[in-house]
Order: C-alpha cells, then sequence, then structure tokens
C-alpha cells in the first residue's frame, strides 16, 4: 500500500469517543468534510515525510490568534482525536504588547475548547518600535524576539518542539525572497532543529494551501486576531511575492504545488555550489 492510501485509510477509520468540543458547531456540509480531511491528509504527509513524530512527546503550539495559527491548532487537535498524534499540546500566545491587542479573546477561546494553554506578556513592540527606523520593515526584528521568547517557554513547558502554522505560500514566498533579495536559494524547512541543539521547529502544515486554512477558518469562524504591527506596512517584500505567486498560479494553474515539488527535488550536480557538489573532482573517462 502506498503512503497517500495508507493515509486515507487512517482518516477514514472510525473514531471512538466524544467529537472535540473545537468541532462541536463546525459545518456539516460535503464540502468543509473534503476540506477538513485534505488538511488533515497534508499533514501527515509532512509528519511522515520529515519524520516529525520521531521521539516527540510534548509540542508548544504557537498560536498569534490569525487564520494559520488557528488552523494548524484544529489539525492537530483533530488528528490527536483520531490517534494519529501521540502527541500532548500546549497551545502558547505570546502578548508582544501591541496597543489594543484584545488580550481576553485567546484565553477565553481556548478555555472555552479545553485546550491546554499559556499566555505570555512580553512587550517586544516597544522593542521593534525603538530600533527599527521609520518606514523600516519590522518582520525580523519582531520575528526573531517572538521566537526567542517561543524557545525559552517551551523549555519551560518541558517540550520537545515548537510547532508553527507556516503554509505552502510562506514557503514559496521566503524561497524568491531569498532569491531576489538574498542572492542564495533557502527557503522555510518543514522540520528544523534550532541553534542550541535542544528544539526542533516543526511546521506541519508546510503542504497546505493559505487558500484552504483561509476557507477553513472562515467556516470554523475562529476569533481572529489581526497584527497591527507588520499588517501597518505596506510594500513589504513578501506582500510583492505573494502577489507574484499569485499572478503565476493565475496564469498556470497548479504552479505553486510544481514549485513546492521542486524544492523536494533537488540536484546539487545542476546548481553552482561547490560545497555542495564537487566540482573539482569531476573528470570524464575518455574511451580507450
Amino acid at each position: 500500500m502506498g503512503v497517500n492510501a495508507r493515509i486515507e485509510d487512517e482518516l477514514d477509520e472510525a473514531v471512538d469517543g466524544l467529537v472535540p468540543a473545537l468541532f462541536r458547531d463546525a459545518p456539516g456540509s460535503v464540502s468543509f468534510n473534503k476540506l477538513r480531511k485534505r488538511l488533515l491528509r497534508q499533514a501527515r504527509q509532512a509528519f511522515d515525510d520529515f519524520q516529525m513524530l520521531k521521539g516527540q512527546k510534548r509540542w508548544l503550539v504557537g498560536l498569534s490568534g490569525g487564520k494559520d495559527s488557528y488552523s494548524l491548532l484544529a489539525v492537530l487537535l483533530d488528528l490527536q482525536w483520531r490517534g494519529l498524534l501521540p502527541v500532548e499540546l500546549i497551545a502558547c500566545n505570546l502578548d508582544q504588547g501591541q496597543p489594543n491587542f484584545p488580550k481576553h479573546i485567546l484565553p477565553d477561546y481556548l478555555t472555552s475548547i479545553g485546550v491546554t494553554h499559556r499566555i505570555e506578556y512580553r512587550d517586544t513592540y516597544s522593542i521593534v518600535k525603538e530600533k527599527v527606523p521609520e518606514g523600516a520593515t519590522y518582520c525580523s526584528l519582531c520575528s526573531r524576539l517572538r521566537r526567542g521568547n517561543l524557545y525559552r517557554i517551551a523549555r519551560e513547558e518541558g517540550c520537545d518542539a515548537l510547532v508553527l502554522g507556516h503554509h505552502r505560500e510562506d514557503i514559496l514566498e521566503t524561497f524568491f525572497m531569498n532569491f531576489f533579495h538574498g542572492g542564495r536559494l533557502a527557503g522555510m524547512p518543514a522540520k528544523l532543529l534550532n541553534d542550541e541543539g535542544d528544539l526542533m521547529v516543526l511546521r506541519p502544515l508546510a503542504y497546505c494551501a493559505e487558500d484552504d486554512l483561509a476557507k477553513f477558518a472562515a467556516a470554523m469562524q475562529f476569533p481572529i486576531i489581526p497584527c497591527d504591527l507588520c499588517g501597518s506596512q505596506d510594500g513589504l517584500q513578501r506582500n510583492a511575492m505573494k502577489q507574484m505567486l499569485g499572478e503565476i498560479e493565475a496564469r498556470m494553474p497548479g504552479r505553486k504545488d510544481a514549485m513546492l515539488r521542486a524544492l523536494a527535488h533537488v540536484n546539487p550536480s545542476h546548481l553552482l555550489d561547490p560545497k555542495l557538489f564537487d566540482f573539482a573532482g569531476l573528470q570524464a573517462n575518455p574511451t580507450p
């Protein structure tokens, strides 16, 4: 049996026990159930392809209040309920001190669906506003400060991994930002060991399309919290990459999936990096 067929069989198996509180009011339409199953299948594929469950026992799930992280949590809880994710989950939101941030929404929501969680306050907003010049992009410093705090929290909570909601478009946009602006071929890995070597960073939604996650979040009526920091800036490089990819996909449907597949099929001998391939040692053997 192939991997895809096995995953389909796993998802089709009957589930014992009550429906998770998260899904009690979920739509019952055929289209929603297909979408839900597609996201589950793609996450399971990422688990298998990148061996995300190897030795894992407890995950810290980063929850920003956006559509992607809500969908990540829902997919993980769904897989856990089906007996396909033998890992303990703790949801974590880092309150970064942004003005008008609705502090009650996430703890109220997570409590209502019975999810173990931790809300951590760290005023990184003031640091970003102080350090980044007017008109420059906040995202890089903001994400570094946020990631450092999430690593700390993961250690304090005894977690093996930090799990994030980055999806297919995030990976492609990062690749093209590095390609056009950084002069290197690098994307956003689905599985990464942090610099200290004590925590994994996992992205189970690596194969999931942003449009699917947006539809899923809307159908589930998640209480979305907008970002007033990076979301307030126009003309970011990532927005330009998103627009470019959208235009390519509109002209040639299926190109995004093809690009993602390309990132998983790399031929070092057909690139130009002598650190990845021994061009100096490449010699012909003339025919006698």
